[in-house]
């Protein structure tokens, strides 16, 4: 199937999914890499270094993260860009993404090796595992160049709305991951025993596999992102856009330190109610990674689709494209939260066995909190179209709000009255609340006149000063990064 990079056509709905669907294969292959490489070095290495891999795991999970807002941005950019029919532009966007984070991506790398001890004390790390971590933490550094450059370009790939590229080459990286686990961690056949650092170096070995064969890809294909010739001079980071990308992408980074932040506080609330109550909301959290991964779908998808639309000026379809989200979450994460209250026993059953005492509780954890990831689903799609001009800020704001004061207001405030349901019903609260706030920025909060393109274009201008000036003086107006293209359409909301 050849991917389709134009969105701005067609027919919406069947467009959307076809979107989507790669985005959440992604997802799931994701998770399910994470889940397959606990067992294997659970399994074969022992309890003490599966605890200590989550170190590694949660520092590259905060890297990654911090990538992903950046990314975001990109694809904000690229799908503005070539919405307005400037494949320049979008390039551009491209060689400066990848030539400001490659450099970045090897200090990390380099500077990570050397602190790993020191970080490890930082978290606080056991001393009975501090060895098994450091070894791991170590290399888990030496794959985050590949990591963090395949988490960017396969963003940028999906601003140009190709969605499907990056789900093969996520799952060469997982298959890879999964094979060569246990050959380096017991040093099977040709392969040198490395222990608990075989399983990160299984996954650089993956990563840098499927980066190298996606660039071939997207060259031997002729991606039309694809850099050649003086294009390779784009590499170069152009200033306006580099700043434009960290005012866009520095907010969207630290909304997920705020998510991740939040759930440790929980986390730590939840603790207190002994061990069967923490593994039963443990197994849960496991069920809710998958039941919000077609909200977060769709909310990439429609991200992407809607940027291609505001840069064509098709703002009745930037309108569309938020209803049919909408409607798409109802159908997909309203169906895993209707299936789960059937199945949530079984579900819950395969992390705590079929005897555990913990499942009356993970049953009833469920019953009270899984409900609001519907809420959550339309709170993506409202936050994918928000995102897609260039208004980041207030989502930021939205998500600290519910998951601090109301979240934990809840948590805390309801308790003596609740007792421990408070815990589990400020989870739906805080989504409802994200939603309702989410639904009145959408509606009333003006992002519609928040270029993020306009902004990029008024930066180059300033930076270019006096030397355009003579030239637009006798000339038609056009675009100023693409002297052949007609200027932006003007266009008023339709809504």
């Amino acid at each position: 199937m050849k991917p389709r990079t134009d969105l701005t056509t067609g027919p919406i709905t069947s467009t959307l999914l076809l979107f989507a669907l790669p985005t959440l294969g992604s997802s799931v292959l994701q998770s399910a890499n994470g889940s397959i490489d606990a067992v294997w070095v659970g399994n074969l290495l022992g309890e003490n270094a599966l605890a200590a891999t989550t170190n590694g795991n949660l520092v590259m999970f905060l890297l990654t993260a911090f990538v992903f807002g950046f990314g975001m941005a990109a694809t904000i950019l690229i799908g503005q860009a070539i919405g307005r029919g400037s494949m320049h532009e979008a390039k551009e966007v491209v060689g400066t993404a990848v030539g400001t984070f490659a450099p970045l991506a090897v200090l990390i790398a380099v500077v990570g090796w050397f602190l790993a001890p020191h970080l490890l004390a930082v978290l606080g790390t056991g001393p009975e595992i501090t060895p098994l971590a450091r070894a791991f933490l170590r290399v888990t550094f030496l794959a985050m160049p590949a990591i963090l450059m395949q988490t960017m370009l396969m963003m940028a790939l999906r601003g140009a709305g190709d969605a499907l590229t990056p789900l093969i080459f996520m799952a060469l990286a997982v298959v890879l991951d999964v094979i060569l686990n246990p050959l380096f961690i017991l040093g099977k056949g040709p392969f040198p025993q490395m222990g608990i650092g075989g399983s990160a170096f299984a996954m650089a070995v993956a990563n840098y596999t499927s980066l190298v064969a996606m660039l071939a890809y997207v060259y031997l294909r002729r991606h039309p992102l694809r850099l050649t010739g003086t294009e390779l001079q784009m590499l170069r980071p152009a200033p306006h856009i580099l700043r434009l990308m960290l005012s866009k992408g520095l907010p969207i980074g630290l909304q997920m330190v705020v998510v991740s932040s939040a759930m440790l506080t929980m986390m730590s609330l939840v603790n207190r109610e002994g061990v069967d109550t923490t593994a039963a909301f443990g197994a849960n959290q496991q069920l809710w990674t998958y039941v919000q991964m077609p909200a977060m779908a769709l909310g990439a998808a429609v991200s992407a689709m809607a940027a291609q639309n505001i840069g064509a000026g098709r703002w009745d379809r930037v309108s569309r494209i938020t209803r049919v989200g909408i409607a798409l979450n109802f159908l997909l994460t309203g169906g895993l939260v209707l299936a789960l209250a059937f199945a949530d026993r079984y579900a819950l059953a395969l992390f705590l066995g079929a005897d555990s005492p913990a499942i009356a509780i993970g049953q009833h954890i469920a019953n009270v909190a899984t409900w609001g990831f519907i809420a959550f689903g339309i709170t993506m799609v409202l936050f994918g179209t928000i995102r897609a001009n260039g208004q980041v800020i207030w989502p930021l704001i939205i998500l600290t709000i519910s998951l601090y004061p109301v979240r934990l207001g809840v948590a805390l405030g309801l308790r003596g009255w609740l007792g421990v349901d408070a815990l589990w019903l400020s989870f739906p609260v805080a989504m409802v609340a994200t939603m309702l706030m989410a639904g009145a920025l959408y509606l009333h909060g003006g992002w519609r006149r928040d270029s993020a393109i306009s902004h990029l274009e008024d930066a180059e201008v300033a930076e270019l000063g006096p030397q355009l000036s003579v030239t637009t003086e006798a000339s038609p107006p056009t675009s100023p990064r693409n002297p052949g293209l007609p200027p932006a359409r003007e266009t008023t909301p339709a809504e």
